[in-house]
């Protein structure tokens, strides 16, 4: 799968568990490291825990895919998820306003969402 559809499917598997403030950024110009972030805040311990859930469970339930390594904890207000190509964040919003990462990576492009296609009437 490549690294734009690996994000695109953890944002919308974050949306699922009503993360807030879901942003994709391509790093690819900017960082050797990895080609997108994926960045969304939940609102507490079990919020953050469920969002985590349901990315890793989907992902490995639904396409055979497991984070290369996991960091942080939910104790913590921050869990990165490393999907080599893709990295997710997940914070506490106070936690993610004190590191700003859109900030720190401001030079990357912001990927908009796809459009939801509505069932029709």
């Amino acid at each position: 799968m490549d690294s734009k559809k690996l994000a695109s499917l953890c944002r919308d598997f974050a949306d699922n568990r009503k993360a807030e403030n879901i942003v994709v950024l391509d790093v690819r110009e900017l960082s050797s490291v990895t080609d997108y972030f994926v960045i969304a805040s939940g609102t507490s311990e079990p919020h953050l825990r469920a969002i985590v859930e349901e990315i890793t469970g989907k992902l490995r339930d639904e396409h055979d895919i497991r984070p290369v390594r996991t960091d942080g904890s939910t104790q913590g207000a921050w869990v990165a998820l490393d999907f080599f190509d893709v990295i997710v964040h997940i914070m506490r919003a106070d936690v993610r306003e004190r590191y700003d990462l859109e900030g720190l990576w401001g030079d990357a492009k912001r990927v908009k969402p796809r459009a939801r296609r509505t069932a029709p009437k």
